[in-house]
């Protein structure tokens, strides 16, 4: 059978937005009901991650030999191989213990305490992320989601009792959680650090071997991520590759147990095509464009706070869940925007371009298709504040678009950026068919005190999760709706 090469579908779908969300243990393990006549698979997972993106590599005077150059490249056979070699150390049954698990998670947990400093300043390199945003947004999530783990992890293991059907009277039964085996995570650049390890503690804490793809489009976190797992983790069961589209098509083309991936919806084809030839359950979270509806009866300036702190003071817009439009009501907009105005120029100073308490757009690619959306003919004359931009250092200020075209690219499209239009209307019940109109989206945001509006907004808006925002607390309503 003739191989067909990924890497002219990955190269064609890039650049794009690429982000993620934490993993659950338990996505990466079976049940198994004994004594009865029917194998279940189940697989649960809290939310999760992933992710592809294309780096440049830089031109050297040095020229390799021929030989030494292929050998330096990670093809096919060598995926094939480290396949081979993490299969076989999974089938030894030594990662399917207690003792190996907690030792492996309780590295992990050192390693974030030793190099909490190192992975900063790696994040900083990569996004010009505050090392406060850093800490709270990556480092103390991954010790958070480790320590989880470390607690848990006994009764994660424990085997569940259930009862029986009359057909297999007199009979016992118990479902037990096992390793899948050998998985894949590809992981995302927005989140580098967290969004890498924590499908990594997922996938240990299951029992699994894992090798993990770090975005290259943050190349020193990458750098980071294979060097410390290497220096602190079992190096026969956890495995890093770095690289680009090649590397990534040469580990498509293997047999996996489970895949993970995070991105857009063209790539996200291409790693279920590459998983299909050989049955591998794949993880796939898509994004989307994230709504926001406000009323006129909050209380504006901890509304404008919190949209600020959700989109410009989260990684700059540049996450999943971020706040990708708002709709409000026609009289209302200009208030609603002179309270952002404000309130920006309160959290990041009069200069936002100089502002050091934002993150940077990721790359070149990632800065040019922001600024396309900024310049095409029917947005460019709707921005009412903002616009700035300075592509050598990877900058955009946060940029407000009013009534801008829903044909538009960037109403089309998800942003990943510090642009956020805002979409008037005359009644708010009128935003339900926008955003039914567009994919679901990850997560869908209210803001409002009238409750019989909050209950409609629920009923209507079918999203990841939904979120209704009081001046005075904000209540995670977790609604969760299952889609085929």
């Amino acid at each position: 059978m003739k191989s067909i090469s990924l890497a002219p579908l990955l190269l064609a779908s890039f650049p794009s937005s690429n982000r993620s969300a934490p993993v659950g243990t338990r996505a990466f393990s079976h049940h198994l009901n004994r004594k009865s006549f029917q194998k279940q698979l189940h697989f649960h997972s809290h939310s999760h991650s992933v992710v592809f993106s294309s780096q440049s590599r830089s031109a050297t005077l040095s020229v390799m030999p021929e030989e030494e150059e292929k050998n330096q490249l990670f093809d096919g056979e060598k995926a094939a191989l480290l396949v081979k070699d993490l299969r076989r150390t999974f089938d030894t049954g030594k990662t399917k213990s207690y003792d190996w698990r907690i030792s492996q998670l309780k590295g992990i947990a050192k390693m974030l305490e030793e190099k909490e400093k190192d992975i900063i300043e790696a994040l900083y390199k990569d996004l010009s992320k505050p090392g406060f945003e850093a800490f709270i947004s990556e480092v103390s999530q991954a010790r958070s989601s480790c320590n989880e783990a470390l607690k848990e992890l006994n009764n994660w293991m424990k085997p569940e009792k259930v009862k029986t059907s009359i057909t297999t009277y007199p009979s016992s039964a118990e479902i037990v959680s096992e390793p899948l085996g050998v998985v894949l995570v590809i992981s995302t650049w927005n989140f580098p650090f967290l969004l890498s390890i924590d499908p990594v503690i997922g996938a240990i804490s299951a029992g699994n071997t894992v090798v993990l793809k770090p975005s290259e489009i943050a190349p020193a976190t990458s750098s980071l991520l294979a060097k410390l797992l290497k220096d602190y983790l079992d190096n026969s069961a956890v495995r890093v590759v770095e690289g680009a589209v090649p590397e990534t098509t040469a580990l498509l083309e293997q047999k996996w147990d489970k895949i993970l991936y995070t991105g857009s919806a063209r790539v996200g084809r291409v790693v279920m095509a590459a998983a299909a030839k050989h049955l591998t359950p794949v993880i796939l979270e898509l994004g989307g464009k994230c709504p926001a509806v406000v009323d006129s009866d909050v209380n504006l300036e901890v509304t404008a706070r919190r949209i600020i702190a959700g989109k410009w003071a989260c990684n700059n817009g540049q996450a999943c869940i971020s706040v990708d439009y708002i709709i409000t009501k026609k009289e209302f907009a200009p208030t609603l925007i002179n309270a952002l105005k404000d309130e920006l120029e309160q959290f990041f100073g009069r200069d936002l371009m100089k502002s050091k308490d934002m993150s940077r757009i990721v790359s070149p690619s990632h800065f040019a298709r922001l600024v396309k959306l900024l310049d095409e003919d029917q947005v460019s004359d709707k921005i009412v504040f903002g616009g700035q931009r300075d592509e050598n250092q990877l900058r955009i200020s946060p940029t407000i678009l009013l009534d801008v075209p829903e044909d538009s690219t960037v109403m089309q499209e998800e942003i990943f950026g510090p642009i956020l239009p805002i979409i008037t209307v005359d009644n708010l019940r009128d935003s339900f068919s926008i955003i039914k109109a567009r994919p679901k989206p990850l997560a869908a945001y209210l803001f409002t005190n009238n409750e019989q509006l909050k209950k409609d907004y629920v009923q209507n808006i079918s999203s990841g999760g939904c979120l209704s925002m009081t001046p005075l607390f904000m209540l995670q309503l977790l609604v969760y709706h299952l889609e085929e």
